[in-house]
């Protein structure tokens, strides 16, 4: 019974150290970019877009598909990097466990 207890305490340390670096995750940001620093974006450590840029010369092409397909590129990329760096944080605190639901 003890050990159930010594157990319990534990993930419930790694519970709070985790929430804690969901938290801190928030104010931490990547960059992406595509067509050559064209179109830039930024998220947080939570998968949140927090800016996307355009340079005004891809309005003047007036290319829809290819504005359309360089933002989804960024974004994408913006994604998969914050996702890389949650898991190397979370992976600070589990010694490199990776749990279902945390990307």
């Amino acid at each position: 019974m003890q050990n159930f207890r010594n157990l319990l305490k534990e993930a419930q340390k790694m519970q709070a150290k985790i929430a804690k670096v969901q938290e801190e995750l928030k104010n931490k940001v990547v960059e992406a970019t595509s067509g050559g620093g064209m179109v830039k974006v930024t998220c947080n450590g939570q998968q949140e877009i927090l800016k996307i840029e355009i340079d005004p010369e891809l309005l003047e092409e007036k290319d829809v598909e290819m504005l359309q397909d360089l933002v989804m590129a960024a974004v994408n990329e913006a994604l998969n990097r914050s996702r890389e760096m949650l898991q190397e944080e979370l992976g600070k605190i589990t010694g490199g466990a990776q749990f279902p639901g945390f990307f």
